[in-house]
């Protein structure tokens, strides 16, 4: 049960080019190449965008503030 042979993969590559087409599949690694870089340019806006949070330690001892508020019924 070892890994696939190179012979394997030329295969299964053939198999799915008579599948799907030579097209569709140019086509899906086109898009797939747009997303990543639309993904890249949106992380780099949010990171220039997010100003430094500065984070203030949090004591063992602090408080929590907090309201409750009761379920409304529903007749």
């Amino acid at each position: 049960m070892g890994s696939l042979s190179i012979t394997h993969w030329l295969i299964v590559l053939v198999i799915v080019a008579l599948v799907f087409g030579t097209k569709k599949i140019r086509n899906l690694g086109s898009d797939l190449g747009g997303a990543i870089k639309g993904f890249k340019e949106g992380m780099q806006e949010s990171e220039a965008a997010a100003p430094e949070a500065t984070a203030q330690p949090v004591s063992a001892n602090a408080t929590v503030d907090a309201q409750t508020r009761r379920p409304v019924s529903q007749q």
